[in-house]
């Protein structure tokens, strides 16, 4: 489902995850405890729970386009990102109404591989990605897997890290941050990477936390940035907060289903509050 925050934030997000912790649930309790106004524009819905996901739908894309019109005529959005787009059908019809209305900062983050590694975006879909949506872009955020598909190459030292990075930004997306949960070093710490658009970078590192309740950990992240890009904060400054309430969120684990858990999203971490 595509989410939009305004000023609030908006959020265009393609999936929604009926038990709560991830997709646009994780993002709406996200933008909430940052104290912006979400709207939604919903690209496909699932039926999923923490041991996975049951099945999906898709929203057709003359709906998606309504939903679009509807948001743009009426709210003043400042900040928006996207989820689980679907299909190479719907990448398309997001880019495509994207373009066409001013929405603020579009921050992506990608869904293009699952944690198991299974690939959620066929070929066509993510060919649309780089083409279309993609260069429209303020911020993306692939985690490993995702940014190997993107710079189709294999990403293991930091160095790799680093190069995928520049590769990815060459796409035309001003900012790009790979995350590293998938890759942890000898004290278990992982390590995100954000290059930025004036060329400068940073590491965020955070030690490993001995829990399977991490379901949305990357909406999460993406949706703390998205709020606070709609708030007026400049992405330099959000970057250490978004690590930590991210980091608070899984740490400070909540007890919700029998498999893949969410985080906990009550965690009181913002740009005013350290």
């Amino acid at each position: 489902m595509f989410f939009l925050s305004y000023f609030g934030g908006n959020h265009v997000r393609s999936t929604t995850s009926y038990y709560g912790g991830a997709g646009i649930n994780a993002d709406l309790k996200t933008f909430h405890n940052q104290q912006v106004y979400a709207a939604t524009i919903v690209v496909g819905l699932t039926a999923q729970n923490t041991y996975g996901v049951q099945d999906q739908y898709a929203i057709p894309t003359s709906f998606i386009s309504e939903q679009f019109k509807s948001i743009a005529n009426d709210l003043n959005i400042k900040a928006a990102k996207t989820g689980a787009l679907l299909d190479a059908k719907r990448v398309h019809i997001v880019a495509k109404e994207w373009q066409q209305y001013e929405l603020g900062k579009l921050v992506i983050d990608p869904v293009m591989v699952a944690k198991g590694g299974a690939h959620l975006l066929s070929d066509e879909a993510i060919l649309t990605m780089i083409n279309e949506l993609i260069p429209q872009a303020y911020l993306i955020t692939p985690n490993l897997p995702e940014a190997q598909v993107l710079v189709n190459q294999t990403i293991k030292t930091d160095n790799d890290v680093q190069q995928a990075a520049k590769k990815i930004q060459k796409m035309g997306v001003r900012n790009v941050l790979i995350k590293g949960g998938h890759r942890s070093n000898s004290e278990n710490n992982y390590a995100d990477y954000i290059l930025y658009e004036d060329g400068s970078f940073k590491w965020f590192v955070m030690p490993g936390v001995d829990t399977n309740r991490t379901h949305g950990t990357g909406d999460t992240l993406s949706a703390f940035i998205t709020a606070n890009l709609a708030k007026g904060y400049d992405l330099k400054m959000i970057m250490p907060q978004a690590k930590k309430f991210t980091y608070e969120a899984i740490r400070q684990t909540i007890n919700v289903g029998h498999g893949h858990g969410p985080l906990n999203h009550w965690v009181e971490i913002t740009m005013e509050r350290d």
